[in-house]
């Protein structure tokens, strides 16, 4: 399969990650609690379908074990950061009387906050490769077998079963050597099945239902957007969100201590807009710009090969 950069993926990424950060901040959760369900029912999903399509099943074990290792590092990092603040601070997900047993089973085997799509991913594919690297294993028996031991996983509560399914999907499509747009038709007739879905959404609907219905017009309709953008002039836009997208994991890993950091000056910004709109959009410039300033910090201080396993992250 052709490995040049799909920019349409890089504007989809963009696009998911600025809806994690706006339900991350937690007025906007608490204001628009049905939105928050309904972009929780596909935009981690989304990821997971794009992870699992990017993946390259064909590295050498050595390069694999990197990857993973530097997928590992800074999983290990932000989510110790993150667990030791739910030990003091009032949030969500708060933990009493915090011990090094609760601590080592929050970061091993059952993360809380953000996070917990690193820990996915990395089983994910620890056991899709290793299947995949069985000699003459053929693609259903393969597909089969991997969610055999994902659902494994997901009875011991590693992993939850429809987030690995939609990995799979991914990685599915990929072993296929299926192009993304011929199986995600890229098509604005899409905007009206997702709207419905949006529109009719309850928090008694079928999540699973809804969320198989989001998933595939969201990486249908996306890039409709992204086109439509570049044929009306507005370049700047698709490049800046493709930079942003090119850079989602910096804005993944770091964008909670700035949506944090947003309850010193909610009071004030939904003093004078209600509707919390006003507070998104300062929030979402403020997450963003923070993230990728740290990235830059980290490449000038020489860091992010110690994190990432690279000389410089942004680029």
């Amino acid at each position: 399969m052709n490995n040049k950069r799909i920019e349409e993926i890089d504007f989809i990424k963009c696009v998911l990650i600025l809806l994690m950060v706006t339900f991350h901040l937690v007025y906007i959760g608490n204001t628009y609690p049905l939105a928050k369900s309904f972009v929780y029912t596909f935009h981690m999903p989304c990821f997971l379908v794009l992870s699992g399509y990017l993946f390259n099943q064909h590295k050498p074990p050595r390069a694999f074990g990197k990857s993973m290792f530097w997928l590992a590092v800074p999983y290990l990092l932000m989510e110790s950061g993150y667990i030791l603040m739910a030990s003091f601070l009032p949030i969500r997900e708060h933990i009493d009387n915090l011990t090094p047993g609760t601590f080592a089973d929050l970061l091993l085997l059952h993360p809380i906050g953000p996070y917990w799509y690193l820990h996915t991913l990395i089983l994910c594919s620890t056991v899709y490769f290793a299947l995949s690297r069985w000699p003459r294993i053929g693609l259903t028996a393969l597909f089969v077998l991997a969610g055999v031991l994902l659902y494994a996983l997901s009875q011991c509560h590693l992993v939850v079963f429809s987030n690995a399914l939609y990995f799979l999907l991914g990685a599915f499509l990929r072993k296929r050597e299926t192009a993304f747009s011929s199986f995600f038709l890229p098509s604005p007739w899409l905007f009206l099945p997702f709207a419905i879905a949006c529109l009719s959404f309850s928090e008694t609907a079928d999540k699973t239902a809804v969320s198989a219905i989001a998933v595939y017009c969201a990486l249908c309709t996306l890039p409709v957007v992204y086109k439509f953008l570049m044929k009306c002039g507005k370049g700047r836009i698709s490049r800046g969100a493709n930079f942003i997208g090119r850079h989602t994991l910096l804005v993944f890993l770091f964008s909670p201590i700035f949506t944090i950091l947003a309850k010193s000056y909610q009071p004030q910004l939904v003093g004078l807009d209600p509707s919390g709109m006003l507070f998104l959009l300062v929030s979402l410039a403020f997450a963003v710009t923070g993230s990728l300033l740290i990235g830059i910090l980290l490449d000038r201080l020489r860091l992010s090969r110690f994190i990432f396993g690279k000389r410089q992250m942004i680029g």
